[in-house]
């Protein structure tokens, strides 16, 4: 196991201001009336363990997808890849509740070949329906041995914010942090033909240090970037 490289809190930045607001106005309340602050503590101790980014170690191997998110696995499945000209993909989708750490990480070490955002609704995200018509982020990733990685943050239910902290051009690792999403959303991830999935419909994973899936050996037949 291995412990990718990891600049950060193990509370996200995303969460500061609203767990600095919470812990404010819940202080203030006590002083006036323990019993009436009760719910702002409450709430600081839900954005409190919302907002947590831990290290996770990493399995090593070649061709190994990471999980991109904590959570349940709720699809895996041929499909076409929106995100990358419609190719034939196998996707794995992993949705998060209040109670998941929401930090996103990168699947594979990969070049970012493009970043799309696109406006949506606020489906449960733990339906299929939410992959397509939810708020989401979609990025694609190229492997050096050529395959086409992508993974998309989708907002749910409740989610009003994603944020995707990638650049076009940059190089990331497998297991690297790259954005958030605030409350309950999910991750779908595109994997060329040929990927092999580790995980099944019900499984519960975790970001970096869950295998999704093995990307297959290099043919002329598998998807890479011309």
């Amino acid at each position: 196991m291995k412990i990718p490289p990891y600049p950060h809190p193990l509370i996200a930045r995303e969460g500061w201001g609203i767990l600095a607001g919470g812990l404010v106005v819940a202080v203030l309340v006590s002083t006036w009336s323990w019993w009436v602050s009760i719910p702002f503590w409450i709430f600081t101790i839900f954005a409190l363990q919302f907002f947590r980014d831990p290290a996770r170690e990493a399995p090593e191997g070649e061709g190994l997808v990471l999980s991109p998110a904590d959570g349940r696995i709720v699809c895996v499945e041929d499909a076409d890849d929106p995100y990358a000209q419609g190719r034939k993909a196998l996707k794995i989708s992993v949705f998060m509740n209040v109670f998941n750490v929401h930090s996103n990480r990168v699947p594979v070490d990969g070049s970012v070949q493009s970043i799309e955002y696109f406006p949506g609704k606020f489906f449960n995200a733990a339906l299929d329906k939410a992959s397509l018509e939810n708020e989401r982020n979609a990025m694609v990733l190229q492997t050096t041995d050529g395959h086409l990685v992508t993974a998309c943050q989708v907002a749910g239910l409740v989610a009003k914010r994603i944020l995707c902290h990638a650049r076009v051009g940059q190089s990331l690792y497998a297991g690297q942090r790259y954005g958030f999403i605030r409350f309950g959303s999910r991750v779908d991830v595109y994997l060329p033909p040929g990927a092999r999935p580790r995980v099944a419909i019900g499984d519960k994973v975790k970001a970096t240090s869950t295998v999704l899936a093995e990307l297959p050996a290099l043919s002329g037949d598998h998807d890479t970037a011309a």
